[in-house]
């Protein structure tokens, strides 16, 4: 089972929020996530960006793939 790290959008028309999401590398994008992982918010500035990096660093060493848009999350926290 190919675990993913990726977004899940939110919100409403022309207003996204993204929930960052562990979850099976085949299930669809908004389905059911294993364990949510924080939040995204592009549309404040600056943008928001809230993770737990404790449960996105546990997914990572049981081997979960970050989408190319978490890993650049993922930096432009810090961490």
């Amino acid at each position: 089972m190919a675990m993913k790290i990726r977004l899940t959008r939110m919100g409403s028309k022309k207003r996204p929020f993204y929930r960052v999401v562990a979850l099976n590398g085949t299930t669809r994008r908004d389905g059911r996530p294993a364990e949510f992982l924080g939040h995204y918010n592009p549309m404040v500035e600056p943008e928001d960006i809230q993770l737990d990096m404790e449960k996105v660093e546990k997914w990572l060493a049981n081997g979960a793939e970050p989408s190319d848009t978490v890993r650049s999350l993922l930096k432009k926290a810090g961490k």
